[in-house]
């Protein structure tokens, strides 16, 4: 099986070290528009080797590893892959993407989102083992061909993923809580923080609550600002929650009504529970 993966950034360089290690898995191709990139993944042997975007279209799997908006633009430009070809996005939105692909190519389509990464970007920050025991969500896959699915689930079975199930509006909804709403408020505590006049001597007392909470902020404001417009709707209602519940929490603070926050933080302590 070759392999092709535009964008060799962390998720596809990723991607790619934990590819190379599959046995059925013969060669990897690298494409990116950035020739940086391309000389990194090079370098670091991420792919075996970098070729033109009319060769990438030549490869059995293609991943698209690059911003949701780019995948969306690149389609038409797929339109003339071979009828077995098996294309596989990894897009933090799904639904935008899914509605978007060409009819002439839907069955060789699989949306994916791989939930793991870094708050860092660029083909060096990938790493080896990203993936390994991380949830893969494969979204719609009934539409998607009988190869494709079968070449998809085998795939990341093959690099130890969890595979999930589900519908790709459901998957921008749920992500909207648990990815784009905690990213939206951890760029806010930086900037919140960055405001500040003493903000050097505020960040002399940063210990790990503070950079665990604004260790987000670091990600790619390119890819995030296409995340954040293509689930703007289901972020928004994330927000409006968000934005009640600090209220709450706030007023408790303001009335002197610690009873209801102690409650409340304790409400809170639950969440963990749900992860054991």
């Amino acid at each position: 099986m070759k392999i092709g993966i535009i964008g060799l950034g962390l998720m596809g360089g990723s991607l790619a070290l934990s590819l190379k290690k599959l046995p059925f898995v013969n060669k990897i191709s690298g494409y990116d528009h950035n020739e940086v990139h391309q000389d990194i993944a090079l370098k670091r042997h991420l792919v075996h080797d970098i070729v033109s975007f009319k060769n990438i279209k030549k490869c059995d799997v293609i991943f698209l590893a690059i911003p949701v908006n780019a995948i969306i633009a690149l389609f038409d430009d797929l339109i003339d892959i071979p009828e077995q070809t098996t294309l596989i996005d990894l897009g933090g939105t799904k639904e935008q993407i899914v509605h978007a692909v060409p009819s002439a190519i839907r069955r060789n389509f699989v949306a994916a989102h791989p939930m793991a990464g870094t708050e860092y970007y660029g083909p060096n920050a990938a790493v080896d083992d990203l993936f390994k025991d991380q949830i893969v969500v494969l979204c719609d896959l009934n539409d998607s061909g009988t190869h494709q699915q079968e070449v998809a689930v085998r795939l990341f079975s093959g690099i130890h993923m969890q595979l999930h199930y589900m519908r790709s509006c459901d998957h921008d909804r749920h992500a909207a809580y648990i990815s784009h709403m905690p990213h939206i408020v951890s760029f806010s505590l930086a900037n919140t923080v960055l405001s500040q006049e003493e903000k050097e001597n505020i960040l002399l007392l940063a210990a790990g609550g503070f950079r665990s909470m604004s260790r987000l902020a670091k990600s790619s404001p390119q890819m995030w600002e296409d995340i954040f417009r293509q689930n703007q709707t289901h972020l928004l209602r994330a927000i409006e929650h968000f934005e009640t519940e600090l209220s709450t929490l706030k007023r408790c603070i303001k009335d002197d009504d610690w009873t209801t926050l102690h409650e409340r933080m304790k409400t809170a302590n639950k969440l963990q529970e749900l992860f054991s």
